[in-house]
Order: structure tokens, then C-alpha cells, then sequence
């Protein structure tokens, strides 16, 4: 892995602890309490995302941007407060969190191009 790969890998998990951290801000249902909490959650969300795509494929990643990646990102979100110690996320808090990240993805993308 080169220098500016691994730059762009660590402005990456930052960028989505920053977007956890507005998340847990604006939702109700959605916590995080410090930034430790939120890069950790960033980088389980990603390890966990990674391994649903593994197994399932391509169709259900959430850069597909349907209904399936929808409900798959929310999931992944949920299951994430069983890996992150403080953070607590409701069924409805993980639906809305997967709503604004994604939408937040449009303009801010997370993923390396």
C-alpha cells in the first residue's frame, strides 16, 4: 500500500467519523459519544459492509443505491452498536441514519475512487 493510498484510506475514516458524529447529532435514536467512538464505528460499519458484500455480491453494497443496499446499510448500521462500546442505535434510528448518510454520500462520497 502506497503513502497517498493509505493518506486517502485514513481522510476516509475520518471523514465518515466526522458524518457519524452529525448523525448522532441531528437523529433521535442515534448516539455516539466521542470521536474515538465514531472512527471505530466508521471502520466496523466498513469491515462489516465489506463482508456482506463478500457474501451476498455486488447488489446488495449500499453504493448501489436501491432498496436492497438501502436496507442493507441500515442493518449494518444496527448491528454496529453490538461491536462499538456507547454507541446505541434504535431500529428507526439506523433507517434514518442509512437515509442521511446516503445522502450525505452523494455530495461527500466516502469510498476511495
Amino acid at each position: 500500500m502506497s503513502v497517498s493510498n493509505l493518506v486517502g484510506l485514513i481522510v476516509r475514516f475520518v471523514v465518515s467519523a466526522l458524518v457519524l458524529m452529525l448523525v448522532s447529532f441531528l437523529l433521535p435514536g442515534f448516539a455516539l459519544l466521542t470521536f474515538g467512538q465514531a472512527l471505530i464505528a466508521a471502520v466496523v460499519i466498513a469491515v462489516l459492509g465489506f463482508v456482506v458484500e463478500s457474501i451476498f455480491g455486488r447488489r446488495v453494497s449500499p453504493q448501489n443505491r436501491g432498496i436492497v443496499g438501502f436496507i442493507t446499510a441500515a442493518v449494518v448500521i444496527y448491528i454496529t452498536q453490538f461491536v462499538v462500546p456507547g454507541m446505541t442505535v434504535s431500529i428507526l434510528g439506523a433507517l434514518l441514519a442509512a437515509i442521511i448518510i446516503g445522502v450525505i454520500d452523494l455530495f461527500v462520497p466516502t469510498e476511495l475512487r
